[in-house]
């Protein structure tokens, strides 16, 4: 599944951007608090309106029907909130809903696949918030959409934690799906991603492999940060 994106805009955040995302890349966005973001995922799962047009396969988002955008992606928001006293399993279900049934075999590999099988019968009101950010994260997998869009996915996440969403999905990019996460990580959007997009003020300044990305001087004049030996510094 491809993404294209041309000459999106969301005033007062975006300016107008373009880029393609292809099957199988794991796509990392990046930029300061405030750069948009948030803004650009959700306007391309669809949940905003505006100037540009986004694409999947070449089928216009606005083009298609509802059911068909929901077996085709999966949106994770920020919020780790939940309103329901339902259990994790139960929260991981309701990404089938699209398909039109529940797989307690797929919700299996979900749950592992973001190690969250130890508590999945458990209210997830009862969870940390890094534990319900794992099973939300499931929910998103597990019906193996051809289009992924995270927001901040590891954010509450400890190291260990981190690292095995990352490899989920890095295994969602290999069977074939296209990947947009946005982290701020920047160390692990380097390490991980096979390209990174990097916004600031609305605007996409940057489009490649990480290290053409997250220069020293892109560090400094966008994130107002340096490498030193002690790690990361105010530039």
């Amino acid at each position: 599944m491809s993404l294209t994106v041309s000459n999106l805009a969301r005033s007062p955040i975006l300016a107008p951007l373009s880029f393609n995302v292809a099957p199988g890349e794991l796509v990392g966005l990046v930029g300061p608090n405030g750069a948009g973001k948030t803004t650009l995922l959700r306007a391309l799962a669809g949940l905003t309106s505006g100037m540009g047009s986004v694409r999947i396969d070449g089928i216009a988002l606005t083009d298609m029907h509802p059911n068909a955008r929901a077996r085709r992606l999966a949106w994770l928001p920020a919020d780790r909130g939940t309103v329901w006293p339902m259990r994790g399993r139960d929260i991981v279900a309701l990404g089938l809903l699209p398909l039109g049934g529940r797989d307690e075999a797929a919700i299996d590999v979900a749950l592992a696949a973001v190690d969250a099988s130890g508590f999945a019968d458990r209210d997830v009101q009862s969870l940390s918030t890094g534990e319900r950010a794992r099973v939300l994260l499931a929910r998103a997998l597990v019906a193996r959409p051809q289009l992924l869009l995270l927001d901040e996915p590891i954010a509450n996440l400890d190291p260990e934690h981190r690292l095995g969403v990352l490899d989920a999905l890095r295994g969602e990019a290999k069977r074939g799906a296209a990947v947009v996460v946005a982290l701020h990580d920047l160390d692990l959007a380097a390490a991980r991603c096979d390209r990174l997009l990097l916004l600031d003020a609305g605007r996409l300044i940057g489009d490649g492999v990480p290290n053409a990305v997250l220069t020293l001087a892109t560090l400094a004049q966008v994130f107002k940060v340096r490498r030193a030996e002690t790690g990361w510094q105010r530039a």
